[in-house]
């Protein structure tokens, strides 16, 4: 088969993935989430099966363990998180207004040294930036629930997930040696190369990044309440798992904690200085103590690219789209960095060719 001929064969058999993950992407949920639960677990399983127990046994009892963890999880933070969102909700107005009133308030000198004689117009670029990114928002979100929401109930995605993980944990290595068999021999190698890579690539970010997101919202939860910050567990918790894409989680935390921090306790400066150290402690916690730790070194995962991955196909596949972000992100910059040492290696770029 020549080279041209296989370009088309994989662009043909990509485009046919996108079309069906585009058309089933409203079903497509709960086996999703169950495929990337077991690739999670699936370390923990080995581990288990090699104090002796079979592979079915040990992927039943990591499933009952997590299943256990979850359920416990949900019943202790599910009530905190929803009655801080609702007061949130309802205060939201209450504080966006006290922070106007201080930027407004011509009568402080270092405001007027700032926004001039035109004090009183200083919120209105503000406000319209504030409408606009609440628009954006809501309509990310909407495009999220309303292909996210047609088949999959929630109901289906609490039951089918569990089974779909643990089926896919018992037969994991199966699945794994199969594929593998499909592989054209003379390619073989560099497939499994490039597969390697992509592996490392999505395990060091993907499990690595969620025990970081794990500690610090536990971190930021504590330490925010234990301040007295209006709806700290609230943000702390969203901070922590906004942490998935580094510096986003941590710049959104401390926006909102800090706008919530002025509004309540201004202006009294000792609680606002507590509320941006915890956030700098945090940032110094995850950097140089969880990141190198957890994550690794560099895995060729942009922050930049992350972000790009998540909001386009979180947008173009709705739920499905950002369980799929991270390792499609990792697959192509595999590919990418592959096809580039190719380049920097072929008669096209050094200008050598066959005499």
């Amino acid at each position: 088969m020549t080279l041209q001929r296989q370009m088309m064969f994989w662009v043909a058999t990509l485009a046919v993935l996108v079309a069906a993950l585009w058309l089933l992407s409203e079903i497509l949920l709960p086996f999703v989430a169950g495929m990337a639960l077991a690739y999670l677990l699936d370390p923990l399983t080995r581990q288990v099966e090699r104090l002796g127990l079979g592979r079915a046994l040990s992927a039943l009892a990591i499933m009952a363990l997590v299943l256990v963890a979850l359920v416990v999880l949900v019943v202790l933070i599910t009530p905190i998180l929803v009655a801080q969102l609702s007061a949130l909700i309802d205060h939201s107005p209450d504080y966006v207004a006290r922070l106007q009133a201080l930027v407004t308030d011509p009568s402080r000198p270092w405001l007027a040294k700032i926004f001039g004689d035109r004090v009183g117009d200083a919120t209105k670029p503000s406000t319209d930036l504030i409408a606009q990114g609440a628009h954006w928002l809501g309509l990310f979100l909407s495009s999220l629930w309303s292909r996210g929401k047609t088949v999959v109930s929630v109901f289906s995605l609490l039951v089918v997930t569990p089974v779909v993980a643990f089926y896919l944990l018992c037969d994991w290595d199966r699945m794994i040696a199969t594929v593998d068999g499909w592989i054209p021999l003379p390619h073989r190698d560099t497939v499994r190369a490039l597969a390697r890579e992509i592996d490392d690539n999505i395990a060091a970010f993907v499990r690595g990044q969620a025990g970081i997101c794990l500690i610090l919202g536990a971190y930021y939860a504590v330490a925010l309440t234990l301040t007295g910050l209006n709806f700290g567990f609230l943000i702390g918790f969203i901070t922590g798992l906004m942490s998935f894409i580094p510096y986003v989680g941590w710049l959104t935390g401390i926006i909102v904690a800090g706008a919530v921090a002025i509004a309540q306790f201004w202006p009294s400066a000792t609680p606002i200085a507590i509320v941006f150290g915890i956030f700098l402690i945090g940032q110094v916690l995850e950097s140089y103590v969880l990141a190198p730790n957890l994550v690794g070194a560099k895995i060729g995962l942009h922050p930049v690219w992350l972000m790009f991955a998540l909001l386009a196909f979180g947008y173009l596949f709705g739920f499905v789209g950002l369980l799929v972000a991270i390792p499609l992100a990792a697959a192509i910059g595999v590919l990418c960095r592959f096809a580039l040492r190719q380049y920097l290696a072929s008669p096209l770029y050094t200008g050598e060719g066959p005499n």
